[in-house]
């Protein structure tokens, strides 16, 4: 069988071809007699693109048929189609990277590379080492740089399956229940291995490999990188940032950092006398309610919050242990708190819950003090009435 456009050519952008079947699994797709469209697989995205007047959002290999998923359906017959080229070339950027990546640190190290994802901002592979270093890291990008510098050239062969046994190859294996011929990507004079993707024409469209972060994995080690264009758009988003960072905070890039700490350090002073302000506010408060308390003292603040409201409660009932105290916090729906002094004659525990129906809220609590959530605030009069005459 002839390879799909997309594997003889790359680099080829658009097609004059046969939509040959049309279906619906959920979704309209379309088979073509030929296809640039790259379908997921590898770690590698599916391809983007437009056929005919349709966009295609998606393509898979479904029952050894590569449908076009589409945003509406199409007719069977001619059809001009288009791939997005920035999304390709971005990928294949990226996939070669992981290429040479996946080569220099197995020979320079002996890790190998034992999975890949291709993401939207960021890439990465998971090697079989437990640890990874700065200074291996750091390490290993330079040998990358040099092997972009090389200019090696990347070209995409396919040999039969009795040659490809006979082979040096580096691979994890063929797909399980493969037949017929084996795609090889070779990376000349460094790296031959079984891969369906798309890939560039040298090591130098590769543009730069940045090595960005690690993580510990199923006691391997993630190495996430970008390549190509995305290394220079995180390059120019970090320079714009830091950019605005120093206008922000008046401070040169290497005073940044101290810039910061600084402002983090001040904000947690301020923090600190606003909650004792808050705190002494809150006493006063209710002490003053405490002195003019019925058996019941309800109130409410759109603008405070649970931690308030516990506040000022405990000031009235020390002032006045016989009392009851209903306060609210939130803008149609917030917190409750309904608490009573040790004198005041009511079953927290049995009143607790009723309000909380009034109030179409929930909680919980134990002794004299019962809080919850509630979405219907506006029903504080009704829970009001309630503790006004608990018996009814």
């Amino acid at each position: 069988m002839t390879a799909p456009a997309y594997d003889r050519d790359p680099y080829l952008k658009t097609l004059e071809t046969e939509v040959v079947a049309t279906g619906d699994d959920g979704r309209p797709f379309v088979v073509l007699a030929d296809t640039v469209f790259y379908p997921e697989g590898g770690g590698q995205p599916a391809d983007r693109g437009r056929i005919g007047v349709a966009d295609v959002v998606d393509v898979q290999r479904v029952n050894g048929e590569i449908r076009h998923y589409l945003v509406h359906p199409l007719e069977p017959g001619p059809v001009s189609v288009e791939i997005d080229w920035a999304r390709r070339f971005d990928h294949m950027q990226q996939h070669t990277g992981q290429h040479l990546l996946t080569a220099v640190a197995e020979d320079l190290f002996g890790w190998s590379t034992t999975a890949f994802h291709l993401g939207e901002a960021v890439s990465d592979i998971e090697l079989d080492t437990a640890e990874l270093s700065p200074e291996k890291r750091e390490a290993l990008e330079e040998a990358v740089a040099a092997e972009i510098r090389a200019v090696r050239p990347v070209r995409a062969t396919r040999v039969t399956h009795d040659a490809y046994l006979q082979m040096d190859v580096r691979s994890r294996g063929l797909p399980a229940g493969h037949t017929g011929d084996v795609r090889l990507v070779e990376i000349e004079g460094l790296d031959l291995n079984t891969c369906g993707g798309t890939h560039l024409r040298s090591t130098a469209e590769l543009e730069s490999i940045k090595l960005l972060h690690t993580e510990s994995l199923r006691g391997g080690t993630r190495l996430v990188y970008v390549a190509g264009g995305r290394a220079r758009r995180l390059l120019g988003a970090h320079h714009d940032r830091i950019a605005a960072l120093r206008g922000a905070l008046g401070a040169s890039d290497d005073e940044l950092l101290a810039a910061v700490e600084m402002r983090i350090d001040q904000l947690k002073g301020a923090n600190r006398a606003l909650r004792q302000t808050e705190g002494a506010y809150a006493a006063a408060l209710g002490a003053g309610m405490a002195a003019t308390a019925g058996p019941v003292v309800a109130e409410h603040w759109p603008d405070r919050d649970l931690p308030f409201l516990q506040s000022v409660a405990k000031a009235v009932c020390e002032g006045r242990p016989d009392v009851v105290c209903l306060f609210t916090a939130g803008d149609g729906e917030g917190s409750f708190l309904l608490t009573a002094g040790e004198a005041a004659p009511v079953e927290i525990p049995e009143l607790g819950p009723r309000v909380a129906d009034i109030l179409a809220g929930r909680g919980g609590g134990r002794g004299r003090s019962y809080q919850g959530r509630a979405s219907r605030l506006d029903r504080r009069d009704e829970a009001v009435v309630l503790l006004s005459r608990p018996e009814a």
